[in-house]
């Protein structure tokens, strides 16, 4: 079934019809979602799916392949690998929240060995100079291993 051509009442040109009397480029610049108040968030905004806004469906329901995607983007690693790694801190057991570090600091060493996950406190700790020895040796005895890290030996400790 062919449209028929009409000329665009924003444009003037003649053009196959789409609605209102516009062609379709016309239409869809002046087109807006209707907005609905999301179920999550309680904001008004336009409605994706399962009455919730794009970025409460992406968190909700697409949650893993995001997370996929940006282990794969940052740390050039696998999802499953990640996800073993950031299964608890190595030093102290928390669960809750566990974030990756490269030992060596070299981002394109992707070795499983040059990795190892910490919870937020010692992450932290381990990026601030005065910390940085007590938690490198904090994991040489949890990992059961000497570290080879390059840049310790340039910090002077009291």
């Amino acid at each position: 079934m062919t449209r028929k051509n009409i000329k665009c009442k924003k444009c003037g040109k003649l053009v196959e019809h789409h609605a209102k009397g516009m062609c379709f480029s016309c239409y869809r610049k002046q087109w807006t979602p209707p907005l609905k108040i999301c179920k999550k968030c309680g904001r008004k905004r336009p409605h994706n799916a399962f009455g919730l806004c794009k970025t409460c469906y992406t968190k909700e329901h697409r949650y893993d392949e995001v997370k996929g995607f940006n282990c794969k983007k940052r740390h050039n690693i696998d999802f499953e690998l990640y996800r073993r790694l950031t299964k608890k801190c190595v030093i102290c057991g928390f669960d809750k929240i566990v974030e990756l570090h490269h030992l060596d600091g070299n981002k394109k060493n992707v070795s499983k060995e040059n990795f190892v996950g910490l919870c937020p406190n010692h992450h932290k700790m381990l990026h601030n100079i005065r910390f940085r020895k007590d938690i490198f040796d904090l994991l040489e005895n949890k990992l059961g291993r000497k570290l080879n890290i390059k840049d310790l030996e340039r910090y002077k400790y009291n």
